[in-house]
């Protein structure tokens, strides 16, 4: 993917406030702190377009990335984050519902998880929803720079096998500080995209 123009476009909590361009959405959803905004800036060889926090749960609003005026990168609320308040965290819950039940635009979703720990319950109930949801997804398995190159296959293996024994749903590794999973990564989004 050759990125000519990437730039934030809203930040939005209803309906009203999407895009009204009907461009296709790439979708990211997964716990807070699980590395979505560096995917996005990583994906689009940005430092900072999409904010990083070092504190989970920062983003409660649904932040839209404008591609090359081709399509837009989605990045939705985390969730999981035990320090946000019942009230706050089903607020969110009910925008990033609201969202992926009403959008009409959303061409894939990419749902992150954490290659270093086991998929939690709050994992397992979004995988479970976005498979029941009928749209394309691809499950990223993100942090691999975290442990050694030589065991990320394995790593992503041990997760699918939690979530997919089946293995009929696209697994792949991610990492922000490497770069070498970009590629592939951008192969499978194009497909929806294009």
């Amino acid at each position: 993917m050759n990125i000519k123009s990437a730039e934030f476009k809203i930040s939005a909590v209803s309906p009203k406030q999407y895009p009204s361009d009907g461009l296709p959405e790439v979708v990211l959803v997964g716990k807070s702190n699980v590395g979505k905004s560096s995917f996005i800036n990583t994906m689009l060889n940005r430092k900072k377009l999409a904010r990083t926090s070092s504190e989970p749960g920062k983003t409660r609003q649904i932040n839209f990335y404008d591609v090359n005026h081709s399509f837009y990168f989605v990045d939705l609320p985390g969730y999981g984050y035990s320090k946000m308040s019942k009230v706050e965290q089903a607020k969110v819950g009910t925008f990033i519902e609201e969202y992926l039940s009403t959008s009409k635009n959303i061409s894939l979703i990419i749902f992150l998880i954490d290659i270093r720990h086991a998929p939690t319950d709050n994992d397992k109930l979004m995988y479970h929803y976005v498979v029941r949801s009928g749209k394309p997804f691809i499950i990223i398995t993100s942090k691999a720079d975290k442990i050694a190159v030589t065991k990320v296959d394995d790593a992503v293996l041990q997760i699918q096998d939690v979530l997919n024994p089946l293995h009929d749903f696209t697994f792949l590794p991610f990492s922000s500080e490497r770069k070498i999973y970009t590629n592939v990564a951008w192969e499978e989004v194009e497909k929806y995209i294009m």
